[in-house]
């Protein structure tokens, strides 16, 4: 491939500078390297006190060993990929390059402890897991961190400004510009806290999970505390319990609290585009761009429909792989293989929109004047205030009197409000306290 416009998926192509990071975890010689690094960390382990081949590396000859995977370079990959040519597996194609290596090395005795009673999915299971929280905690989170301290920022900056809500549509009881934004601040914590805690599970036990073949080589040998003990070094939950397979629980549980915070920054990007159709916001115009390729004038909030996109189509990837990945036929078939190729693109589509929110968030300029004018021309918003004060008072029919003064008119303005309240049969001082609340003041209790 010559360049990125000749990718068939954008996110190799268009977005190509955005994903590149995701490379070192999501490509095919990523794979490949996960894969390596599990064989020959599995190797080593082996090699370990009261273990099978204890004794059989010399600390220089472990150095060695990682080197392999570390220094792991295309020009391997693709040699794995010629051996792949011949095998048609490409596990097995890996462990013939990693026995090549150990001849190079001198360590042609070792080379039967290569895979040694595995199955490809003992590597696969834990290949791919691996590299998913390696690529979440590296990339992933660090992104959805920023994207919170951003949106907690704004939240903070616009605490005081005081604006109209509207449920159904229709003005609300006034609330507060911060407090909206720090909505969204809140839901993406739970949900971001929980995906921190995700369980990374894999399959480690052989053939059909039972260590068959370890255990017939190896009977005194207690294969399941190994197995538990080797995955937890790597970074893993070993599953105790499966079949050839992971069973892909946890990685479900992942995709589909992914797809929460997905589904809440959908919203996020819904609210602040119609807040910039309502011309609550103004948008930084960048010197050169084209907001319409028609009308001059225009300035589109691209970024918050770019984001949207992605992240709806990130959503309907990792809902099938939520929904796919747990089903499989007895003991195992390929499906779960072919659908994990393709793990990359969901967390690829969430970084692009991730990055897209960033930018449109960048752009945003207060539109203080239109907010006002907006909050002001609604005054009828406030009679939830004086009907409730009146209920307060005892007062008869509270609601049903504000209800004649403001439903169904065409605009009801403050004069109209004191007007009224100057009419009531109160004492002076609840007159007063009707009098002071305004579409302005009436936010309730902005705590956060």
């Amino acid at each position: 491939m010559g360049t990125s416009l000749e990718a068939i998926s954008p996110v190799d192509g268009r977005y190509s500078k955005t994903t590149a990071v995701l490379q070192s975890y999501f490509s095919e010689y990523a794979l490949f390297k996960y894969r390596l690094r599990i064989e020959i960390e599995y190797l080593i382990e082996l090699s370990l006190p009261g273990l099978p081949c204890e004794g059989l590396f010399s600390s220089n000859d472990i150095e060695a060993l990682r080197k392999i995977y570390l220094d792991f370079s295309l020009e391997d990959a693709l040699k794995i990929k010629e051996i792949e040519q011949k095998t048609n597996h490409d596990i097995k194609a890996l462990e013939y390059f990693i026995k090549e290596r150990l001849d190079e090395m001198g360590l042609s005795s070792s080379r039967e402890w290569v895979h040694f009673g595995l199955t490809s999915q003992d590597i696969n299971n834990t290949a791919i897991p691996l590299s998913l929280k390696e690529a979440s905690e590296q990339v992933l989170f660090p992104s959805i961190q920023q994207l919170i301290e951003h949106l907690n920022q704004l939240a903070n900056d616009w605490r005081d400004v005081s604006m109209l809500a509207r449920t159904h549509g229709q003005p609300a009881s006034p609330t507060s510009l911060g407090k909206e934004i720090y909505v969204f601040v809140e839901r993406l914590e739970l949900e971001f806290s929980k995906l921190k805690n995700t369980v990374w599970a894999a399959k480690f036990g052989g053939a059909t999970g039972n260590f068959n073949a370890h255990h017939v080589a190896f009977p005194q040998t207690d294969w399941v505390a190994f197995a538990n003990q080797f995955l937890s070094r790597v970074g893993l939950y070993r599953s105790r319990t499966t079949t050839q397979i992971e069973h892909y629980d946890q990685m479900a549980s992942y995709c589909h609290n992914v797809i929460r915070i997905h589904s809440i920054l959908i919203d996020l990007c819904r609210d602040v585009w119609t807040y910039i159709s309502m011309e609550y916001f103004r948008q930084k115009v960048k010197a050169g761009e084209t907001g319409s390729s028609a009308m001059p004038h225009k300035v589109n909030p691209i970024d918050f429909e770019n984001a949207e996109g992605n992240l709806g189509y990130s959503n309907a990837i990792l809902g099938f792989l939520a929904e796919k990945l747990p089903v499989s036929r007895l003991q195992r078939d390929l499906t779960d293989s072919t659908v994990l190729r393709n793990i990359g693109m969901p967390i690829s589509h969430s970084i692009i929109a991730i990055q897209s929110v960033q930018k449109g968030l960048g752009k945003l300029l207060l539109n203080q004047q239109a907010i006002s004018n907006d909050l002001n021309k609604h005054a009828a918003v406030v009679a939830e205030a004086i009907q409730t004060i009146l209920r307060r008072e005892s007062y008869p029919n509270p609601y049903e009197a504000l209800k004649e003064l403001t439903r169904g008119k065409d605009q009801v303005n403050l004069d109209d409000i004191r007007d009224f309240v100057n009419q009531l049969d109160v004492s002076e001082h609840v007159k007063q306290e009707l009098l002071s609340i305004t579409p302005s003041n009436y936010t309730g209790i902005i705590s956060y």
